[in-house]
């Protein structure tokens, strides 16, 4: 088989739906209580992004801030009503590394709530601030299922500096004894280290035909459905740029922003797409104690 043209395996589309202001790296920069008086430009972006799919015929999950959800309640709307699946991303985009238990109950019960009642429909995702479900949070995954969560997609399996457990498996797994699912973003494993190759800022630092050839070899190789995730700030080259940032943010943020929706029209293209909770359906109803591409899980097809 040709591992450089995809199986037509379904992979995961995802947004995870904040604003330019509100990303993790910004917060020693951006003062909590100027977001008030910030013009929003998250409803914009996320027209694109609607639009983008609608033309690709491509339903995805959308992880929507809480915050963003109650300022926004006709996106919410938009989203459920185009057959998109709602998903929660907490309420500001706090870490959950830099909550205590009790807090980030209250954070998950009340997004989930908030998130249900706006759009009208049962919340059964959850994917973490900045992906900030780590080694030093082994709490999370049971707060998420008493809460009524049954998966999340909040891990990275590589190695970095502000989120990410190098030794979680790379595909789906059983979390809180059994009672929920956990869903990694995409990685491959190249000389024996996991690179992310599901989207954000990797998809915009490495040329489109790495991030191309590497999901096909997930699909076809590995025998994986992939789960990709972008921010809808990553299609708006023109969003004001904040003061004392340093260098390795600045690169982080903007590289290559201008070219991020060409590549994402190539993507779209290039493979199939669907929400979380359809490609999963199987291992979200079923988690998996232990799960790997040896194991008998069919993927999903179309």
């Amino acid at each position: 088989m040709n591992h450089n043209t995809p199986r037509k395996i379904v992979n995961a589309m995802s947004v995870d739906v904040e604003d330019y202001f509100q990303v993790s790296a910004f917060a020693p920069h951006v003062s909590r209580g100027t977001w008030e008086g910030t013009p929003l430009r998250v409803e914009a972006n996320m027209e694109r992004i609607l639009e983008l799919f609608a033309q690709h015929d491509i339903k995805a999950t959308f992880f929507t801030l809480g915050w963003v959800a109650e300022r926004l309640p006709g996106l919410v709307r938009r989203i459920v009503a185009d057959g998109h699946e709602l998903a929660s991303h907490g309420w500001e985009h706090t870490r959950v590394n830099a909550q205590r238990p009790d807090a980030f109950r209250q954070d998950v019960t009340r997004t989930r709530r908030v998130l249900e009642d706006i759009g009208g429909v049962p919340v059964h995702g959850y994917r973490a601030a900045s992906y900030s479900i780590d080694a030093s949070t082994p709490w999370a995954h049971d707060v998420l299922a008493d809460a009524g969560y049954r998966y999340s997609s909040s891990i990275v399996p590589i190695k970095h500096d502000h989120y990410g457990i190098p030794d979680a498996q790379r595909f789906a797994f059983a979390a809180a004894q059994g009672r929920m699912t956990e869903i990694p973003i995409t990685t491959i494993n190249i000389a024996g280290r996991n690179l992310n190759c599901g989207g954000g800022g990797w998809f915009r630092l490495f040329p489109y035909r790495f991030s191309r050839w590497a999901l096909c070899r997930i699909n076809n190789h590995e025998g994986e459905s992939g789960v990709f995730y972008f921010h809808p700030w990553e299609i708006d080259p023109e969003q004001p740029r904040p003061s004392g940032l340093t260098p390795k943010t600045r690169f982080r943020h903007y590289l290559n922003l201008s070219k991020m929706e060409r590549r994402l029209q190539r993507l779209l293209a290039d493979f199939h797409w669907d929400r979380v909770d359809r490609v999963f359906t199987d291992v979200i109803e079923s988690p998996p104690q232990r799960y790997s591409h040896e194991s008998n899980r069919t993927p999903m097809y179309r």
